[in-house]
C-alpha cells in the first residue's frame, strides 16, 4: 500500500537548524540530489538527454517502472470486457428474450468495478513510490533541509519532470491520466510533510512563507503544463486546497497562531477555554496526519518552527519544549 512508502511521523519536537555536528557532517559528506539510483533506468531518446550531463536522469526505479506495466494491463483487460460485454449485449438483443440479459451484465459490471479499484490501487502506489522512495533525495530528505533559501525544490521539479516524460513513453494514453493524478497527490503530500513533519533539520520564518508559496505554484504549474492534457485547472485547485490552507497559517502571527490553536484545542478535548487559569496547560492534540488549517496538531507544528518570545514561552509551559537553539 501507499503507506508503506509514507515515512514514519518524526517526534513533535522544537527545530534546530543550528546543529554543528550535522552542519559539519553535511560539508564532508555532501548530499548528491541525483545520484545515481542502482534499480534505475535511464530509456533512450533524445528527451531523455543522451549524451547531455546537463540532463538529469530519471529517477524511476524498475519497481516503480513494472507497476506502470501492470496499470496499461489493467487498462487493456477494462476495454476487453467493455467489448465483450458490447458482443454479448448486441447478441441477446438479436437471439434472447430481454430478461435474461440483466444477470450477464451484472457479472461484467462487477468485472468493471473489480479492475477500476484495482487500477485506482496500483497507480496510487506506484504515485508515493515514486515519489517517497524514488525521488526521496530531492524531496523529503532534501526539500528545504538547513534553510529555504538554500535548498529549493528546483532540483525536485527538475527530477519530477523528467520522471513524467519517463511515465508518458511507458504508459498507454488511457492510462497516464489516473497515473498522473496519484502522482501530483502524493508529490502534495511530501511537500506538507516537508513543511510539518519535517524533523530538527527544518524551520520556517513568516518570512520564508512567499518564497515557498512560490515554490509551490511551481509544483503545481508542472502538472499543469506535462504536456498531455490529463490534468485540468479545477483538479489541482482542488489538491492544492490543503497545502494553501498550511501556507496561510505560515504566514500569520505567533499570537495569532497560539490563540487560534489553543481556542481549537480546547474544542477538540471537550473543554471550555475560558475556564482555563494561568497555570493550567492546554492540551497535546494528537497526530492525524490529516493537515488542514484548522487541526489543532498542524498549527501547534507551525509553532514549532517560530523561534520567538512568544512561540518559545508558550511551547515552554504548556509541552516543556526546550527553546529552539
Amino acid at each position: 500500500t501507499k503507506q508503506s512508502y509514507i515515512p514514519s511521523l518524526p517526534p513533535l519536537t522544537r527545530c534546530n537548524q543550528g546543529n554543528r555536528f550535522l552542519k559539519a557532517v553535511r560539508k564532508v559528506v555532501p548530499c548528491h540530489a541525483f545520484a545515481e539510483h542502482p534499480n534505475t533506468v535511464a530509456p533512450s531518446g533524445d528527451n531523455f538527454g543522451n549524451g547531455n550531463h546537463h540532463q538529469p536522469r530519471p529517477s524511476t526505479s524498475r519497481g516503480t517502472q513494472r507497476l506502470y506495466i501492470r496499470l496499461n494491463t489493467l487498462y487493456y483487460l477494462l476495454s476487453q470486457v467493455n467489448t465483450i460485454h458490447k458482443t454479448i449485449r448486441c447478441h441477446h438483443q438479436t437471439h434472447q428474450p430481454p430478461r435474461r440479459f440483466p444477470t450477464a451484465s451484472s457479472h461484467f459490471d462487477l468485472a468493471r468495478a473489480t479492475i477500476n479499484a484495482a487500477t485506482h490501487h496500483v497507480a496510487e502506489v506506484a504515485a508515493y513510490r515514486l515519489i517517497f522512495h524514488d525521488s526521496n533525495a530531492v524531496f523529503y530528505e532534501g526539500l528545504y533541509i538547513d534553510s529555504v533559501s538554500e535548498s529549493r525544490i528546483r532540483p525536485a521539479l527538475r527530477a519530477l519532470k523528467q520522471n513524467l516524460a519517463l511515465l508518458g513513453a511507458i504508459m498507454s494514453e488511457r492510462a497516464r491520466e489516473g497515473a498522473v493524478r496519484e502522482i501530483m497527490k502524493a508529490s502534495f503530500d511530501a511537500f506538507l510533510m516537508v513543511l510539518l513533519a519535517g524533523g530538527r533539520e527544518r524551520a520556517f520564518q513568516r518570512e520564508d512563507v512567499e518564497t515557498v508559496k512560490e515554490d509551490f505554484r511551481a509544483l503545481t504549474q508542472l502538472f499543469l503544463a506535462c504536456g498531455w492534457d490529463v490534468v485540468t485547472e479545477e483538479v489541482v485547485e482542488r489538491e492544492a486546497e490543503v497545502v494553501k490552507g498550511v501556507l496561510e497559517l505560515m504566514g500569520e502571527p505567533t499570537d495569532q497562531l497560539v490563540e487560534d490553536f489553543s481556542v481549537l484545542a480546547c474544542e477538540s478535548s471537550g473543554l471550555v477555554m475560558s475556564n482555563f487559569g494561568g497555570q493550567q496547560r492546554v492540551p497535546m492534540p494528537p497526530t492525524t496526519g490529516r493537515w488542514n488549517r484548522v487541526d489543532p496538531n498542524t498549527i501547534l507544528r507551525v509553532i514549532c518552527h517560530r523561534n520567538d518570545k512568544t512561540a518559545n514561552g508558550f511551547l515552554k509551559k504548556n509541552f516543556q519544549m526546550a527553546r529552539r537553539k
